[in-house]
């Protein structure tokens, strides 16, 4: 199958792209970010753009995929509700515009939170903004589409999280994840986890639209 992967310079875009390129039921993997990962692969392909709020320029470059992983994304901390709307529902809701009319049967995988508020009226204001997110991803129309809602994640084979807080408490930390895994090991995933499930859904199906980590962890097997 031929893939997109969103936000490959990001934790778990890079876990999900290192599986992908891995994988051997996956023949061609096109990244799509602002700036170009750091790797090279027969089967990668990279579209370098800017504007992630229009992508009509590149929309035929787009055609015939299977799936698009969009794990692009950004840490709510210190911003308004109306610019991380923009980040996270705006450039994602693009995005699916343009693939649902180029590949209406593609799979699409959205990377969202655990403790997203599907009603849209909650508290949490990044959970609001995830939650109107995937509900309007789910009614776009495509043949599959899959939230993604990982708790704890993870990073192996190398990966750091570009946002200084989590690299943090992976750095410092990570005892304290893994002694919650122990606990609760149905809470925690990892980024190899999360790349394999997202490939293995789309072979595969699912049941649920709104996977929880239980659910990545049984799809990554």
């Amino acid at each position: 199958m031929k893939v997109i992967v969103t936000g490959a310079t990001g934790m778990v875009g890079k876990g999900v792209l290192l599986e992908c390129l891995d994988h051997s039921d996956v023949e061609e993997v096109l990244v799509i970010g602002r700036n170009p990962v750091d790797l090279k692969h027969s089967k990668l392909k990279e579209i370098i753009h800017k504007d992630f709020s229009d992508f009509s320029a590149v929309s035929g470059k787009l055609k015939a995929y299977d799936a698009c992983f969009h794990c692009m994304g950004v840490s709510s901390m210190s911003m308004k509700e109306s610019e991380y709307k923009i980040f996270t529902y705006d450039y994602t809701m693009a995005l699916a515009k343009v693939l649902h009319k180029n590949n209406p049967k593609m799979t699409f995988t959205y990377v969202s939170g655990e403790g997203t508020d599907s009603s849209e009226k909650g508290r949490s204001m990044w959970a609001r903004v995830k939650g109107k997110t995937e509900n309007d991803l789910l009614k776009m129309g495509f043949r599959q589409a899959f939230m993604f809602r990982p708790g704890f994640i993870i990073p192996l084979r190398g990966i750091k999280s570009r946002t200084k807080a989590y690299q943090f408490v992976y750095d410092y930390f990570m005892w304290l994840v893994k002694l919650i895994k122990g606990i609760a090991p149905n809470s925690v995933v990892n980024t190899t986890q999360i790349g394999l499930a997202m490939i293995n859904v789309v072979l595969r199906g699912y049941p649920k639209n709104i996977l929880t980590p239980k659910d990545i962890l049984s799809l990554s097997r």
